[in-house]
């Protein structure tokens, strides 16, 4: 039998705050700045309470058919506030949108990144450049003319940050593949054959010429953490995450232990890779322990660590346009220039592999003891106790 229909559109509009009774438990709960449906029913001797939506974005005649779907569930002694949730969550499971499966995609891939991606370097060139656009489409749909569109105003301008998105996007198209779900895994490779080849040339790091080192680390001496960690960073080659989260644990006797975790690169494809200390590196580390906070030795004011750009900053203020990475090339020069080392031992110094795989497979050395001569030599250089022509400016 049909509900009882006690309601009018004109009533609605003109009824002072209260609640008004449709019949068959459609309740309309007026307030003063909004309105809403509800849907009153009892199930198992229990009286219940379902919202149906805000009025006037839900009209009487859809709270009316609302109401008359939840009384057949009733009917059938199914609860309909647990029906809608389990319609909600199937149709979270039928959502194939970019935005969806690319977020499903770097969830599975936190294991793997450094940090777990919590920096957002992984899914930040998504974030800012496919999903504002593409982010709402079905991934099954997206072709080559979408991803060139959305990769066209960045693919000259900010090369490396296209080429970032373009490499991720087509882990997320396979992630999606897996899924079973039909997309084109070539829709990246001819969208960069539409894009044509980028203007853009990778600028390389500006770097201080090893010749200047010793002239820019002299100005370090006061023990400050910033000026430790430049020091630190010089000495060893390490890279600057790898540094600014060193904690105390990783330095036993006259080794650095990096773990993984610290390193460039997916988790499962490096090691923990050790670092001989020379003996200026030693002292720079005692310095340091003045300032541990929470096991990290580069501390920030906050209880983490010191920012990727607080040493930059520093040479910033000298006047420089060099920036820290660029000791890493600053001592690889120096090692080709000044010493005999083989070109694997020199590549190892800095943590790049050298080498094919099959070759890396064979190879189970980190030439750790061809390492440590070579490290006190650099330091000895940088510290001014080897007796080495400076031939470069002065740095200021």
């Amino acid at each position: 039998m049909a509900a009882e229909k006690r309601l009018s559109d004109t009533q609605i509009r003109k009824c002072p705050p209260g609640k008004y009774f449709d019949g068959g438990g459609l309740i309309l709960v007026r307030a003063t700045r909004s309105s809403k449906w509800v849907f009153r029913f009892s199930l198992h001797g229990r009286t219940r309470d379902m919202g149906l939506g805000k009025y006037p974005a839900i009209t009487l005649a859809q709270a009316r058919q609302e109401r008359d779907r939840c009384r057949a569930l009733l009917y059938q002694g199914i609860d309909p506030i647990k029906q809608r949730a389990a319609e909600a969550k199937r149709a979270e499971r039928r959502d194939t949108s970019l935005n969806k499966i690319a977020r499903d995609a770097f969830e599975a891939r936190k294991a793997e990144l450094k940090g777990e991606g919590k920096a957002g370097r992984w899914f930040s060139p998504i974030e800012l450049h496919v999903l504002p656009k593409l982010g709402k489409m079905p991934i099954e749909e997206i072709d080559q003319l979408d991803v060139q569109k959305v990769l066209a105003p960045i693919w000259h301008t900010k090369a490396d940050t296209a080429r970032k998105a373009a490499n991720r996007l087509k882990i997320i198209l396979k992630h999606a593949k897996a899924m079973r779900i039909n997309v084109n895994l070539m829709a990246v490779d001819e969208a960069k054959i539409l894009l044509g080849k980028s203007k853009q040339k990778s600028a390389k790091i500006p770097s201080v010429d090893w010749r200047n080192v010793p002239d820019f680390y002299s100005k370090l001496s006061e023990p400050s953490i910033t000026k430790l960690a430049l020091r630190l960073l010089i000495l060893t080659g390490a890279r600057s995450y790898s540094l600014r989260f060193a904690r105390t644990e990783q330095f036993q006797g006259d080794v650095w232990t990096i773990p993984a975790v610290n390193m460039k690169g997916r988790v499962e494809d490096v090691d923990d890779f050790r670092i001989p200390l020379p003996s200026e590196a030693l002292h720079v580390i005692e310095l340091a322990k003045a300032f541990e906070r929470n096991g990290y030795l580069f501390p920030n004011t906050k209880g983490g660590v010191i920012s990727d750009a607080t040493m930059s900053r520093h040479m910033e203020r000298r006047g420089m346009t060099e920036r820290p990475h660029g000791f890493r090339s600053s001592l690889r020069t120096w090692l080709a220039d000044c010493t005999d080392a083989p070109h694997e031992v020199c590549e190892t110094v800095l943590a790049h592999t050298s080498g094919s795989k099959v070759v890396l497979s064979y190879r189970r050395t980190d030439f750790i003891e061809q390492r440590k001569p070579l490290m006190q030599r650099w330091a000895d250089y940088v510290t001014g106790e080897t007796n080495v022509l400076n031939l470069g400016r002065q740095i200021r």
